[in-house]
């Protein structure tokens, strides 16, 4: 069998190409190739030679991957899998730009031949009889299209009158309130029509889904507008709602359009389930709709796939006037991917896999139904759940869209204590929790294609669509398992939050005002707390400052235990700054330790910074009458010994015959009272016996519990009760021993680090100070002559 060489060389050219884009086919011979690449290069000037293909592939390859490595932080991004129908895809698109070169005739005839066979095939597996097809890129063009379509068919003038002939009636077009954001301004932009040729029609709020299109409403709105000289246009209706899925009442909307001659279109995901063999009733009546919107780019996993919009309408005229059909071959072969990645999956290759995906929704569906706690919409039970599965309408048992919503009440998740002023902020505390556990989902089973919807009545839930993600990632049955036991995981997180949350808040309002409770319903974890210092005669900058120091310092505190709790600064575009964000805990945590814990760091940062603010004016106040006081004592040394000896030799001979009791005492700096003390009583005992040992000094608590796991109930002893009162325990200790210069209560590292700085803050010398007072580590100042029994050897050595 002979084959076109050019269609072989594409062929080869485009799997060559998917190699050495594909990742991890090829690799870099040394970080040289790839800099080369990078991205700091890209604008230049244009190759005087030009380049080879491979090595323009290899700049895409680069280019890439390098996007990719700046995103491994997002695990919930994927790839699309790109199989082999993917590739029939993709070759379809260079075939496209190939066929564009022949002539006139062949080109006609081959275009001809490939949308024939593309819309026959469509019409057949989605049961749409005597349609026609029209491919765009845009979702929405199709829809735009049949408008003009209606427009030229209800206004015979406005071929040659345009939009004057539209002010003898204006025409209206429905859509539902479920219909997705934007799509109805977007028609009335391309068309030139005033938004109030709108008309948004509610979804059913007693009788029925809360998704579904108000049928009663819809007739009444309609005759309202005819009453006033309007002219029903067109009927936008969802066969699979964006949010949650759900089919409208399409049989009686069709009936409906009948009536006042309105065109009926129908869009959704749900349309993709008319290729199987059982089909509901209720989206069987979609095949009789006027037009409807296909996307089986998603549906099938086939990249750069337009969209398809099949429509009825018996005058061709006016279907190329409206511009659903057209003339210049080269824009027929839009169709060519499709017709290719069509051939290739084959009719079972195409049932094969909607059929999955809706497995995949139903297999999910009946696990949520065998957790406890979990209520589906056809089993209603008057227990409060954890979970609500909302994804069943009427007769669609095979839906293939699952949202289900934690749910837990907050008046009864409290473990003691009154819920009052939490009820108004429970919807809002709700939604913030399960856009947490969509997130959380998705990250943690990324091929299974989570997401977050954001529902009107129910407000965030968490939503499984694998009719537009299975194709796309390869969602298995197994990965369906990992969702379930993640979920099942997640949701007892979420519980023991919810029960602790109240307690929490009334634990922190118990250390007021250390500890100032921050109400944030939108944060999705334990609470909001600030710590506030208690200092007093600040203005509000320095206290504002003060504030955000404690409060850094205390979270890298927090965030350094050992410690299964997240502790953060909260979202980056938060109202809330400068406060603790404590996120989700399990059922066995300790939420009075936590609290005091929060509360104990917080002070001992507090009276640290206090101490250490002071230090330097301390500091020089009583290095100040050190100073007088060696003066004065030099003054009394020399009037006590005489002239002669202080003259080094005479003084050695006198002293050796003579020696001289001196009368002059030692002093010592107390850091904590900032005044100079005598150091006799140290030096008659022989001890300092003021000073603390080393290791009873206070520390942190992360330094307390390391290896352990802090804020358990079960783990929990009286050791606990000593991390508030340490600091206290060392205040105490400090003032029974006056005669000593040691202090203990900031942090000794902090303190250390501080007193290495004392000389050049006080701005004296280290030499200065040698003789005869010295600062030594715990910043003692004495005399040379410490003890009169060793003032001759000191005499001597001079």
């Amino acid at each position: 069998m002979m084959v076109d060489s050019t269609l072989t060389q594409v062929g080869n050219n485009l799997s060559e190409a998917m190699r050495i884009l594909g990742d991890g086919q090829r690799e870099l011979e040394v970080g040289t190739e790839k800099r080369r690449y990078s991205r700091t290069s890209i604008p230049g000037p244009l190759q005087g030679d030009g380049q080879d293909v491979a090595s323009i592939l290899q700049l895409v390859h680069n280019l890439i991957h390098e996007e990719k490595e700046e995103e491994e932080d997002k695990p919930s991004q994927r790839m699309q899998n790109v199989g082999e129908q993917g590739h029939m895809a993709l070759l379809g698109h260079s075939l496209a730009a190939y066929i564009s070169v022949l002539d006139r005739d062949r080109l006609r005839k081959l275009t001809t031949r490939i949308l024939s066979d593309t819309t026959l095939w469509l019409c057949r597996l989605f049961r749409y009889e005597n349609g026609s097809a029209y491919f765009h890129e845009d979702d929405r063009e199709g829809l735009v299209k049949v408008c003009r379509l209606v427009i030229n068919d209800r206004y015979e003038d406005y071929a040659s009158e345009g939009y004057t002939v539209l002010s003898s009636m204006q025409p209206v077009i429905y859509q539902s309130a479920s219909c997705r954001p934007g799509l109805g301004q977007h028609l009335c932009s391309q068309l030139g029509l005033p938004l109030s040729s709108l008309c948004t029609v509610p979804c059913n709020t007693v009788f029925g889904s809360q998704h579904q299109m108000d049928v009663a409403l819809l007739d009444k709105l309609i005759k309202e507008d005819v009453e006033a000289g309007k002219l029903p246009l067109l009927l936008i209706a969802n066969a699979g709602t964006p949010g949650a899925g759900h089919t409208d009442k399409l049989g009686r909307l069709k009936e409906l359009c009948d009536q006042y001659k309105m065109w009926l279109h129908v869009e959704g995901v749900n349309l993709a389930t008319l290729v199987l063999g059982q089909v509901s009733s209720s989206l069987m009546a979609a095949t009789k709709s006027d037009s409807m919107t296909l996307t089986p780019g998603p549906w099938l996993g086939l990249p750069a796939v337009t969209a398809v919009t099949l429509y009825r309408h018996e005058d061709p005229a006016l279907s190329l006037a409206a511009g659903l059909t057209s003339s210049q071959p080269v824009e027929k072969l839009r169709a060519l991917p499709l017709w290719l990645s069509l051939q290739y999956l084959g009719h079972n290759g195409i049932v094969h896999k909607i059929r999955h995906a809706t497995a995949l929704s139903q297999q999910l569906l009946e696990k949520l139904k065998t957790l406890a706690s979990i209520r589906t919409s056809d089993v209603l039970e008057t227990e409060i759940p954890l979970l609500e599965a909302l994804t069943m309408v009427e007769d669609e048992l095979n839906s293939p869209v699952v949202v289900f919503r934690f749910s837990q009440e907050m008046s009864a998740a409290s473990s003691g204590g009154s819920v009052e002023g939490y009820c108004a902020g429970e919807k809002e505390v709700l939604d913030a929790f399960n856009r947490w556990l969509g997130e959380q989902l998705a990250q943690l089973v990324p091929v299974s294609g989570i997401d977050v919807v954001e529902l009107e009545d129910e407000g965030t839930c968490v939503r499984f669509s694998p009719l537009l993600t299975a194709a796309v990632l390869g969602t298995q049955q197994k990965d369906v398992e990992a969702l379930v036991e993640r979920l099942s995981e997640l949701v007892s997180v979420l519980s023991s939050t919810m029960c602790l949350r109240q307690d929490f808040r009334e634990e922190t309002h118990r250390h007021s005002p250390s500890l100032r409770y921050i109400e944030d319903l939108s944060w999705p974890g334990l609470g909001v707390v600030r710590y506030e210092p208690q200092s007093e005669g600040l203005d509000e900058s320095k206290r504002k400052q003060e504030v955000q120091k404690i409060n850094s310092e205390l979270l890298k505190k927090l965030q350094e235990l050992d410690t299964d709790i997240s502790f953060s600064t909260g979202p980056d575009f938060g109202t809330e700054q400068d406060c603790i964000f404590v996120g989700m805990v399990t059922d066995d945590v300790d939420i009075s330790e936590l609290v005091d814990t929060i509360t104990a760091l917080g002070r001992d940062i507090e009276e640290s910074g206090r101490l250490l603010e002071n230090m330097t004016e301390v500091v020089r106040k009583g290095i100040q009458e050190a100073e007088l006081q060696l003066q004065k004592a030099n003054e009394e040394k020399l009037m006590e010994e005489g002239m002669l000896r202080q003259l080094p030799v005479v003084g050695s001979v006198l002293n050796w015959f003579s020696p001289v009791q001196s009368s002059i005492k030692g002093r010592t700096f107390n850091l904590a009272a900032g005044s100079l003390d005598s150091t006799e009583p140290t030096y008659e005992t022989k001890a300092q016996t003021g000073r603390l040992p080393l290791q009873d000094t206070p520390v942190s608590s992360a330094k307390r519990h390391s290896g352990q796991r802090l804020f358990r109930r079960l783990g929990v002893t009286s050791d606990s009760h000593s991390e508030t009162s340490s600091i206290e325990q060392a205040d105490e200790t400090t003032g029974e021993g006056n005669d000593t210069v040691t202090t203990t209560t900031p942090p000794p590292n902090s303190l250390s680090d501080h007193e290495k700085d004392l000389p050049s803050a006080a701005g004296v010398e280290p030499e200065e100070l040698s003789e005869p007072v010295q600062l030594q580590k715990e910043v003692d100042l004495a005399s040379e002559e410490r003890h009169p029994e060793g003032q001759e050897a000191d005499q001597s050595g001079r």
